[in-house]
This record gives structure tokens, sequence and C-alpha cells, in this order.
């Protein structure tokens, strides 16, 4: 039994880290806005 507390323990610990890691990564990094642009076919904008 203490080696699946251990086990379930060390798990915590590593779902903490990653949980953390992801909420370090929004609230510090900012994404940059850039403009986007989309080439269509004239085939898709007159079908015949």
């Amino acid at each position: 039994m203490p080696s699946l507390i251990r086990f379930l323990f060390v798990l915590g610990i590593l779902a903490g880290i990653v949980y953390g890691g992801m909420f370090a990564l929004t609230i510090f990094v900012e994404p940059t806005p850039r403009e986007m642009t989309v080439k269509i076919p004239a085939k898709k904008l007159n079908p015949q």
C-alpha cells in the first residue's frame, strides 16, 4: 500500500508541475496579432 500512495503522490506532483507550467504560459506569454491573407481560386468564387 505505501508504494501506491508514493506513486499517486509522484503523479500528483508531476500533474501540478505541468498545470503550473501551462498556467504560467497563459499569464506571461502574449500572442502577437498578424495579418493573414488567403488566396481563393477564381473557380470557387464564380462556379459555372
